[in-house]
């Protein structure tokens, strides 16, 4: 087992792009149904908004991971859909189809009447969670704060719920572009303040989830989704809170703007499974540090599998500092948790990108 000062650290380092002693990992949604005492969590809370908006349960079920496996980040229990649902759009879970809104937006008039929440009131439950969570955490492990992404959020609040190809909210940006570029100024506003407030209540690093970046054209990614991405970034570096804290940008499906994705100023890019990491790395040079991207469905293979896909996207960094093993989605419902311990074992015992 790495000793617990080199597992506190090494996260952090590596997103600095600094040497380390064994590489990270940590999994998207690792904090979720694969786990046993989760699903026993989350049936004591009664339904998955009732599960996020109990700071002491997302505590609990944020903690669960890293008690279980030796991840070297915590990621925060939260949903990338707070900040529209503070806003009064009414966001609630449909069984079998997922989120939904029951006031989505349909004219440049309702955009307009948006207003950033504040963290501190119809968002408290968020930093409360984070504070449970870096009190308990007590330095064992950094904790990852997250969002979604200006126009991931904007993909929701405009279709109401999600979709195969958001051809409403792409529709809207295209024949309305003023108002689209109104809603996009708030949501980056507001998920700015959202993080900032994340970090002053313990988050030591900041994720922003583009889930639905790579559903643009590459021109209309640049106008509609880097182009706030990189808004947010400048107003965390121009926060006191945020300005020392690095930001992971992860927009999947978006690989063919991975130079663009560098440019937004953030720590570290999050990677799909459609793309090595040496050709990434050769685009984006040192700019950046680089997260991922072991396919997920990896983890239903055998043990012997997943080790040698282990090894081989750590050959594909190759001996550099900056590489945060993670999955190239998040880890599916069905995995079995010891498949994960295999994950985590082989990437601590395989040779560090930059040992010190």
């Amino acid at each position: 087992m790495a000793e617990a000062s080199d597992r506190s650290n090494r996260f952090l380092r590596a997103l600095r792009r600094q040497p380390v002693d064994a590489t990270p990992v940590w999994i998207m949604r690792q904090a979720g149904r694969y786990l046993p005492e989760y699903r026993a969590t989350r049936e004591r809370a009664g339904s998955f908004l009732k599960l996020a908006q109990t700071p002491e349960l997302a505590c609990e079920v944020t903690l669960q991971p890293v008690n279980r496996f030796e991840f070297d980040a915590a990621i925060l229990f939260s949903d990338i859909l707070t900040i529209p649902h503070a806003m009064g759009l009414g966001l609630h879970f449909v069984a079998g189809e997922g989120p939904a809104f029951e006031r989505p937006l349909r004219s440049a008039g309702a955009i307009a009447a948006l207003g950033v929440p504040d963290p501190e009131t119809s968002l408290r439950y968020v930093p409360d969670a984070v504070r449970l969570c870096h009190r308990e955490l007590a330095g064992k492990v950094p904790l990852i704060g997250f969002a979604g992404s200006p126009w991931t959020l904007a993909c929701y609040m405009v279709e109401g719920h999600g979709s195969r190809d958001f051809a409403r909210v792409k529709a809207f940006a295209l024949n309305e572009p003023a108002a689209m570029h109104q809603l996009l100024d708030t949501n980056a506003r507001a998920v700015a303040v959202y993080l900032a407030a994340q970090a002053a209540a313990g988050a030591d690093a900041l994720m922003v989830f583009d889930s639905w970046g790579g559903m643009l054209a590459p021109a209309m990614f640049e106008e509609f989704s880097a182009r706030y991405l990189a808004q947010i970034t400048a107003l965390l570096h121009a926060d006191a809170r945020t300005r020392g804290i690095p930001l992971i940008v992860f927009s999947k499906g978006a690989n063919a703007s991975l130079e663009v994705l560098a440019d937004t100023g953030c720590a570290a890019l999050g990677l799909d499974w459609t793309i090595t990491l040496d050709a990434a790395r050769r685009r984006v040079g040192e700019r950046v540090a680089l997260q991922g991207n072991l396919d997920p469905a990896t983890l239903l293979a055998s043990p012997a599998v997943i080790r040698r896909e282990v090894a081989r996207v750590k050959a594909e960094f190759g001996p550099h500092p900056g590489h945060v093993f993670n999955l190239g989605h998040g880890i599916t419902p069905d995995v079995d948790p010891a498949h994960v311990s295999v994950l985590v074992d082989a990437v601590h015992a395989a040779a560090p990108a930059g040992r010190p």
